[in-house]
């Protein structure tokens, strides 16, 4: 879930990586604070969004664009690979804004209803349906534009 969230973040398997190896040696450290696994399991949500914002503002202003296109797919193991509509998918969700993609991915990838979301990113819940609606019909906007060969009669 971890390196799953960071991945569809950034963009950047790499960086996805580190990311989920900084948080499970967060929660190490605060393992005495954790206190059932419902606790763990929105803690270890919110500390990865954390450590995922941070990261894409310090390439942001380092002028490093994180969306670069992987041309081999031998260095993806054949779990992490999907179909090529789910692929397609994936990089139309990676040109949304920031904050529609992490809205979207906690809302859909890890099924957290919009209160949740906004009590995780600490935003009002205006905000996070906003960020879900812009989002979604931006998504639908480029996939309509994008995967006209996935659209029946199309």
């Amino acid at each position: 879930m971890v390196f799953s969230m960071a991945w569809r973040m950034t963009g950047d398997r790499g960086l996805a990586e580190e990311i989920a190896q900084d948080v499970f040696l967060e929660m190490d450290r605060h393992m005495s604070s954790i206190e059932s696994h419902e606790h763990a399991l929105n803690w270890l949500r919110r500390v990865t969004m954390n450590r995922t914002t941070d990261a894409l503002r310090r390439r942001r202003v380092r002028g490093v664009d994180l969306w670069v296109e992987i041309k081999d797919e031998l260095c993806v193991p054949d779990e992490e690979k999907s179909s090529p509509l789910g692929t397609r998918l994936e990089q139309l969700l990676a040109t949304l804004p920031e904050q529609q993609r992490a809205a979207l991915i906690l809302r859909y990838q890890e099924d957290m209803s919009p209160n949740e979301i906004a009590a995780m990113l600490k935003s009002p819940l205006a905000t996070v349906k906003s960020h879900l609606q812009r989002g979604l019909k931006l998504l639908r906007a480029k996939a309509s534009d994008h995967l006209k060969e996935y659209i029946r009669g199309a």
